[in-house]
């Protein structure tokens, strides 16, 4: 190498994801590249009077992590909000959201990460049980998946909803016999009216409600204010080993906040933000997709790809499903009708660009495997890499058309009822028997050949990457008929790193420590490969470099 090293890392134990060295003790790294791989003592000996060396005392040295599914604005966001993971009954709810409006003059009271059942095993959370929470304020709080909020009497009044009102297709504001609402509210189309009048003012969503600017655009004290709180996401995700976000929202307004942030040095994490379609959108509205994409093209900041909804989730039966919910006539809720969502696919695949689609029922996956197979025969086979987001109930006669379409399996373990994060019968009332053996199925997915990537979907979970392993690894031992799907430690870490930087088209220059790659690394502070699985999570970051620049240190 020509130029002394600016970094090197010494006694790690390098996974390189490079099959022609899989394996080494150390790397060095010169303006923002990979300059050499290989032992302690060559690595050593590079080293100039002004490099900095960094001892990995033995622990694990890897490509920075990839987070491919993120909410990065709603997650920077929600790292302030009152958080009420865990909290179950009515008495722990009330003492924390009195605690919280104790401390808060926002017009709204507002939590994250509440549970379906936070009432009880079974019992619906309506505004009445809120209403005795918190009486005398506006309160809502959002269920962990984002599908669903709650709110109290007040916080519907405030939202001009508490009669109803008109929503978006999929979305549902649930009515009382009385015709007054009883509180839940079901997709963004439905909880939109009362986000606009939280502390950020819906903003923060506004790419995944309505895929458009916030409107009125902000003024220049809220777009400070977002701008940072933004930078505080990606500081956080940086201390996870994160080098790179695929976004799963955006408009011209979030990517705009990133490319100020990248202009002061502080984009931490290469971020690709998408165009977001919305079922009522006009197909002609792609052409912002094609804006975006001309605008922002950066190494750190792009637009490929457009995202759009075929369903909800099953935990509120809006997940859309082949046959009706057990003990209802229900099948969930459609986004997209199909016609509809295979023009869509036809006209975006033939612009060239990636299509990410969240599909969590078996109905809904198998309508957007449709829409990717028609795009196929319309436009011809090219290298697309469109993918599915979440794959939660598969049909077994889906299974094969992963591999057979070329289509991306995008997962996040931690989702699942056996991912040591949500609670592990959770499904049970609303999954039929014969639907659990491909519930989750990710193993039996990249048996067939698929190509399987790994995600958080944060602040649906959080991003710390490692509980996400650990959930992949070493999953909870589930009865019959669930399914083991255990993941080697070596296809989880590779699905977080490697593949994430090939579904991205990146693979030539991210995702391996390799002579001549991006100098995204993770040094952890434990050797992965020696842990027991299931204490993955209990490793961290020691060290985070993004193109040669230290992002994180512990």
């Amino acid at each position: 190498m020509a130029a002394t090293p600016d970094l090197v890392i010494l006694n790690g134990r390098l996974i390189t994801f490079d099959e022609a060295r899989p394996q080494a003790q150390a790397l060095a790294i010169s303006g923002g590249t990979i300059a050499a791989v290989g032992s302690t003592e060559e690595m050593r000996g590079l080293a100039g009077p002004a490099t900095r060396v960094f001892d990995a005392q033995g622990c694990t040295v890897l490509p920075g992590f990839i987070d491919s599914h993120v909410h990065l604005f709603g997650g920077s966001v929600e790292l302030d909000y009152l958080n009420l993971y865990e909290v179950q009954g009515l008495d722990a709810l009330t003492q924390a959201v009195r605690a919280e409006a104790a401390r808060s003059d926002d017009a709204v009271v507002f939590a994250v990460q509440a549970a379906y059942d936070i009432m009880g095993p079974g019992r619906q959370t309506t505004r009445q049980d809120l209403d005795r929470v918190l009486p005398d304020r506006p309160f809502a709080m959002f269920a962990a998946d984002h599908h669903t909020i709650w709110a109290n009497t007040r916080a519907l009044e405030l939202g001009g909803i508490l009669h109803g009102g008109e929503t978006e297709a999929g979305s549902e504001i649930v009515m009382a016999p009385d015709g007054t609402a009883t509180g839940e509210l079901r997709e963004p189309g439905a909880y939109k009216p009362v986000l606009r009048h939280t502390r950020y003012g819906g903003r923060d969503m506004e790419g995944l409600v309505t895929g458009a600017n916030p409107s009125p655009m902000p003024g220049p004290d809220d777009r400070a204010r977002d701008r940072e709180q933004i930078a505080a996401g990606l500081r956080h995700c940086a201390s996870h080993g994160i080098t790179g976000l695929h976004n799963m929202d955006g408009n011209f307004y979030t990517a705009e906040l990133l490319e100020e942030l990248d202009a002061e040095g502080r984009l931490l994490c290469r971020t690709e933000i998408p165009f977001h379609l919305k079922s009522a959108d006009p197909l002609d509205r792609l052409e912002e997709a094609a804006e975006m994409r001309r605008r922002f093209a950066g190494e750190r900041l792009w637009t490929n790809r457009v995202k759009m909804f075929m369903d909800g989730v099953v935990e509120s039966r809006t997940a859309l499903m082949i046959r009706p919910y057990p003990g209802t006539d229900h099948i969930g809720d459609p986004v997209f009708e199909p016609d509809h969502y295979t023009e869509a696919c036809v006209r975006i695949d033939a612009m060239g660009l990636q299509i990410a689609t969240h599909a969590i029922g078996d109905l809904a996956i198998r309508r957007t495997l449709d829409g990717y197979e028609a795009a196929r025969r319309v436009n011809g086979i090219r290298d697309s890499r469109h993918r599915v987001e979440h794959i939660e109930v598969l049909h077994p006669d889906d299974l094969p058309r992963f591999a057979e379409l070329g289509v991306v399996a995008s997962i996040q373990p931690g989702h699942a009822p056996r991912g040591h994060i949500f609670p592990a019968h959770g499904l049970d009332e609303v999954l039929h028997p014969d639907q659990i053996p491909l519930a989750f199925a990710w193993q039996t997915i990249r048996e067939t050949g698929a190509r399987v990537c790994f995600s958080t979907d944060w602040p649906v979970i959080q991003v710390d990457v490692m509980d996400s392993v650990r959930a992949a690894a070493a999953p909870l031992e589930m009865p019959v008929p669930w399914v083991d799907q255990r993941q080697s430690l070596t296809d989880t870490l590779r699905s977080y790193t490697f593949d994430n930087a090939w579904v991205e088209f990146s693979e030539d220059r991210k995702g391996q420590l390799k002579e001549g790659y991006l100098a995204d690394v993770a040094v952890m502070d434990h050797d992965l490969e020696a842990m027991a699985p299931d204490r993955l999570n209990t490793a961290r970051a020691a060290l985070t470099v993004m193109g040669g620049s230290v992002t994180w240190e512990a």
